[in-house]
């Protein structure tokens, strides 16, 4: 059992500032910049980004399979990380950049670039988890640290975005300032952890099987797979929500300043609960809290369908309140869980494969994002929706506004609760876990006692 320093812990915790950042500015201002600032329509913007996230996607179990065969001084991982870095900052300004001759291509390439070196810091640094303990409850505190830090990022990108693009003079200049000082604060979060952290070496039961081989092994792991489908499908509900914020408050509340509020309500509140969470699961266990949590999430976006676009703001703000209280779940239990799948597999099969089910988890998300974006794309297209030209914001037919509100509630909520329900079959309680370390101990001593 390893106990981890404070040091390391709020080392690797920071790197999830960046990751949390990045993942909250795309989820929520990009598909708007390209149609209310760069004024490329709905569908097509929404379709260019989903050929960059499933770009990202493919990258993702190569990235995996690579650092964990990554040799060297400075570890497997954080090589990877810290050129993830300065990518991630370079291509981020790109994709702000005025788009020369074809936006759509320009768009794809940018956010291909930018999803790339995401990926190169978000694989590796998540597989570090099993590597840094073993300990089940530790792995729940060190996640907590990680998702503390997360929900920072995620209130950075939700809050700070749109006064950055005003404080620089606003329009396209503005958006291009702002890549700038996000895209170093996103890189300066990921070196963070290439100094706090501290690698073991290459271990020797790395396995040699190829690429394809490796994925479809872990996929026929029944753990991983009752994890692995509700973590997707709760990335796709939230990307979607995320995508349809601020869409809502600027056309159904007409008030694009009570998004500023609500997001630092949402946010305030889920970062309260991080901790509530890691103690609650210490006596529920992960499983149950994880689907709780995104029951009271689903409950509150169905709620937010029903009565958000009959009153003001004000009873928006309370049910992001009690939407912060379950959304909190889904950062940290999702990353508490997976490395017990890691432990799973080694016990059974006496390999260390952190990388492919990192690569694998990220895959799934990514598809499920992927997904997200594009239908908030398709579904404001099919509904009718005015993309703003010229600075000229249109008024939108009551078809786009019901359009905006099924991608902010039925939609999103038909995710979480498909996710609740298979998420109740996965089977690594903590009595279950214990015996898996126990197997795990059996087998290194043997091993040890043939070396």
């Amino acid at each position: 059992m390893r106990r981890l320093t404070w040091r390391v812990k709020l080392g690797f915790g920071a790197g999830d500032l960046g990751g949390n950042l990045f993942f909250t500015m795309s989820g929520f201002y990009l598909l708007f910049y390209l149609t209310d600032v760069a004024g490329m329509a709905a569908a097509t913007a929404g379709t260019a980004l989903m050929i960059g996230k499933i770009w990202d996607a493919l990258s993702d179990p190569v990235t995996g399979y690579l650092s964990d065969r990554t040799p060297g001084r400075f570890g497997r991982r954080r090589p990877w990380i810290f050129a993830g870095s300065w990518l991630i900052w370079a291509s981020l300004i790109m994709m702000f950049l005025p788009a020369p001759g074809r936006p759509f291509l320009w768009v794809v390439l940018a956010y291909c670039l930018v999803n790339t070196g995401y990926t190169f810091i978000n694989i590796p640094y998540g597989a570090l988890t099993p590597d840094l303990t073993d300990d089940f409850h530790e792995r729940t505190l060190l996640n907590g640290y990680r998702m503390s830090f997360a929900v920072v990022g995620t209130f950075i990108g939700a809050v700070a975005i749109l006064p950055l693009v005003h404080l620089f003079g606003g329009g396209a200049p503005g958006w291009v300032a702002m890549s700038v000082v996000i895209g170093g604060v996103i890189a300066a979060s990921s070196l963070v952890v290439v100094v706090a952290v501290r690698e073991e070496p290459l271990r020797k039961n790395v396995p040699q099987k190829n690429l394809l081989r490796s994925h479809l092994e872990v996929l026929r792991l029944k753990p991983f797979l009752l994890a692995l489908i509700p973590w997707s499908l709760h990335i796709a509900g939230i990307n979607i929500l995320q995508g349809a914020l601020l869409y809502y408050f600027r056309f159904i509340y007409q008030d694009e300043g009570a998004f500023q509020i609500a997001m630092p309500i949402l946010l305030g509140s889920t970062m309260v609960w991080i901790p509530l969470w890691v103690r609650i699961s210490g006596h529920i266990g992960k499983r149950s809290s994880y689907n709780l949590g995104m029951g009271i999430f689903a409950a509150a976006v169905l709620i937010f369908y029903v009565l958000g676009h009959k009153t003001g703001p004000g009873l928006a703000y309370l049910i992001m309140a009690v939407a912060g209280a379950g959304f909190a779940t889904q950062y940290v239990m999702p990353f508490a869980i997976l490395p017990d799948v890691v432990d799973y597999d080694y016990a059974e099969n006496g390999i260390r494969r952190e990388g492919v089910f990192y690569g694998q988890w990220t895959f799934m998300a990514k598809i499920g994002q992927a997904l997200g974006i594009a239908l908030n794309g398709w579904v404001l297209t099919l509904f009718g929706y005015r993309e703003t030209l010229g600075g000229i914001v249109p008024e939108q037919p009551a078809s786009a506004l019901l359009g905006i509100r099924l991608i902010a509630g039925p939609l999103p909520a038909l995710c979480f609760i498909a996710g609740i329900v298979i998420l109740h079959f996965y089977p690594i309680t903590r009595a279950r876990h214990e015996e898996i370390q126990q197997k795990i101990a059996r087998r290194e001593k043997e091993a040890g006692g043939r070396g």
